[in-house]
């Protein structure tokens, strides 16, 4: 297993969620998790891609990752790749995430997981609103054009 181990910085990001969501609001938090599962995220092996918030009791759960086991951690025995995971954050920033999943259509997305300059893992939750398929051919359009600009000014 011939993989890089990464000390600081971006693990992984959840690029469809800025297609598929109109996020309005973000907010960083911490998670509790297993020392097998965070060097399985050092080595990279997790996906967000279907990850969503969810509150069980008081707390706040992310549910839907999947952290894959390390091929070398063969002892392990208990490992869940897809448990939930529960969030880290302070009293009133859960009220306040529970208070906007309670909005129709409000949906908790984790948009970008990453080890801040501490070394310590945190992931970047987004809240956001399904977009429909003409908000969602607006943003191909807008991306579209964009890419066009930038190419017409780099020929001038």
């Amino acid at each position: 297993m011939a993989r890089q181990i990464i000390k600081s910085g971006q693990v992984s990001e959840n690029r469809k969620a800025r297609y598929a969501y109109s996020i309005e609001d973000t907010i960083e938090a911490g998670i509790a998790l297993t020392g097998a599962e965070i060097k399985s995220i050092r080595y990279g092996l997790v996906t967000i891609v279907d990850g969503f918030v969810q509150k069980r009791d008081d707390n706040l759960m992310l549910a839907g990752i999947e952290i894959q086991k390390l091929p070398t951690a063969a002892r392990i025995t208990n490992f869940d790749e897809r448990r939930p995971r529960q969030l880290l954050l302070h009293r009133a920033q859960i009220n306040r995430l529970a208070g906007k999943l309670q909005d129709k259509g409000a949906t908790i997305i984790p948009l970008k997981l990453y080890f801040n300059n501490r070394g310590r893992l945190k992931v970047l939750l987004g809240v956001g609103y399904g977009k429909n398929k003409i908000d969602k051919r607006e943003t191909i359009k807008r991306r579209e054009w964009d890419k066009n600009k930038a190419r017409i000014l780099k020929k001038s």
